[in-house]
């Protein structure tokens, strides 16, 4: 693969020609227009003719002996405004025969004009360095070249197979050798690729950088726009490219092409970047893969208010993300929305710290319900946190109190907005059931009923269980006689060796079946 600190510019600069050995020899000495040296070098062109200028079309480095100019004042300061005029980067003065020392009508005229003249104390032979300059920027333009296919071939790939964002934006990383953002048109950052250290660099005071560094491109930060069909969606940087200016170009032209064919053909949005971006990040926050603390920046960059905040994490399950981003907007809400498995998405507020988070919350799950059209919509919430390292807990608090509530039945009599008190004994579980001596106690209470053929057994001791060992109630629901009921219960107790008329027995029984029922999901 091609990496950005191989030569990848399809230009020399006036400086870098100066610095090679070949004309070194050559004792080069820059006798007017220093502050240019960084001019680009197109071409080399070696010319004794008083009228050269006609003949450049601009980025040329121009060789000569002057021996057409000599005692020809006028001619000499012509000569040098005719090459200005020509947009050459720069002219080469061999001295010799015809100038023995740097001429001052020439030194002054090029002055004035800001036109790098440099003379050569020693002999030198045109041909070596027309052929050494020649020979660099050919190799340099072909370096381009295949730069622009090999990333061009790489990004083609991953569309074709269909990979993710992240995919694409991982190997323009790797191509361009430093952080990779892209943003929408207000600057949040929707997604980044790169080394991880260096990319939260970029983003730990994203807002300020971006907009100050928005115009500029010689400090290494390239943008280019996305967008289509005569409408400007959102723009890809890379963030402190190390090559040169021409090369990092040409990589967020490509980057950019490829991206929106990417969105194109996957049929999506600029807002499906942001659900993309804000998952990855609650992702992270549940997982515990990365520290909360690694994550302020990027929670920052995406446009998050972080600074003296109450967070609220919250669950829902059964609208999409799409409709709990819009009643955060009808609200005037800042917060992020991530769909989690099984139909659940995560809703973090960011509240000011003067704000009634209860309150909001509330009205919050009140306007879902009312926009939604379901009026048993049931957001779990975690309680606030006033601190970032916090989330991640509250994240795990509201996942543990919407997986309690998940079954319907268990909803009926819970306020809109549960929170772990509102489940008891079993949100209790729900936090325990992964803890191995939970689980050992759930299958030494339940071994006598978890084989497969058990199943309906099962079944009715939770039932019966659930209704208060309520006999008539259970009886109904399972659309059996009482006998046949009793029947199944002597059953169950001779399996389990249990009494479930003892208090205490059936409470063990009942906590390791929600153990149970929590362990499979």
């Amino acid at each position: 693969m091609t990496t950005a600190s191989e030569p990848l510019e399809p230009v020399l600069s006036v400086r870098q020609v100066l610095a090679l050995e070949r004309v070194l020899a050559g004792e080069p000495e820059v006798v007017a227009g220093a502050a240019q040296l960084d001019r680009p070098v197109r071409w080399v062109h070696v010319a004794e003719a008083a009228d050269v200028g006609v003949m450049l079309t601009g980025g040329e480095m121009v060789l000569t002996t002057g021996v057409l100019l000599a005692g020809d004042e006028d001619k000499q300061t012509e000569y040098i405004r005719s090459l200005y005029r020509a947009e050459a980067a720069a002219v080469v003065l061999g001295l010799g025969r015809a100038f023995p020392a740097p001429p001052d009508v020439m030194r002054r005229a090029a002055e004035r004009c800001g036109l790098p003249l440099v003379v050569l104390h020693r002999p030198f032979p045109f041909a070596e360095l027309t052929e050494e300059v020649q020979s660099r920027l050919v190799r340099r333009k072909f370096a381009a070249v295949s730069l622009s296919e090999a990333v061009r071939t790489a990004l083609t790939a991953l569309i074709t197979a269909g990979a993710p964002l992240q995919s694409l934006l991982d190997e323009i990383a790797a191509h361009s050798a430093c952080p990779v953002v892209v943003t929408n048109l207000a600057h949040r950052v929707l997604a980044t690729a790169g080394e991880r250290p260096a990319v939260d660099d970029v983003l730990r005071d994203w807002e300020r950088i971006a907009r100050q560094a928005g115009g500029t491109e010689g400090d290494g930060w390239i943008r280019a726009e996305l967008g289509g069909r005569g409408q400007r969606w959102g723009q890809i940087v890379l963030c402190g490219y190390r090559g040169g200016t021409a090369a990092g170009r040409l990589l967020a032209d490509r980057a950019a092409e490829a991206l929106v064919l990417h969105r194109l053909l996957g049929g999506g949005s600029a807002r499906s970047w942001e659900e993309q971006s804000a998952q990855r990040l609650l992702t992270d926050l549940v997982s515990g893969a990365v520290p909360a603390r690694q994550l302020l920046p990027r929670a920052r960059a995406a446009g998050l208010p972080v600074n003296r905040r109450t967070f609220v994490p919250l669950v829902v399950r059964d609208v999409t993300p799409a409709g709990l981003d819009r009643v955060l907007r009808m609200l005037g809400l800042a917060g992020l929305v991530a769909e989690l498995a099984d139909g659940a998405t995560a809703v973090l507020l960011s509240l000011a710290r003067d704000q009634d988070a209860d309150a909001l919350t509330a009205h919050f799950a009140a306007r879902l319900r009312s926009e939604s059209g379901r009026t048993r919509t049931v957001v779990a919430a975690a309680g606030p946190r006033t601190g970032w390292d916090e989330v991640p807990a509250g994240l795990h608090e509201a996942q543990h109190v919407a997986d309690a509530v998940a079954d319907s039945s268990a909803a009926l009599d819970l306020p809109d907005v549960v929170r772990l008190r509102d489940v008891h004994l079993r949100g209790l579980i729900r936090l325990l059931r992964d803890d191995p001596q939970v689980q050992s106690f759930a299958e030494r209470e339940l071994d006598g009923l978890l084989c497969g053929a058990d199943r309906d057994l099962l079944n009715v001791l939770r039932t019966y269980l659930a209704t208060g060992r309520n006999k008539s109630r259970t009886a109904q629901l399972h659309h059996v006689s009482r006998p046949a009921l009793y029947r199944r219960l002597e059953a169950i107790q001779a399996r389990l060796g249990v009494d479930l008329d003892d208090f205490e027995q059936a409470a063990s029984v009942h906590i390791a079946l929600l153990a149970h029922d929590a362990q499979q999901g």
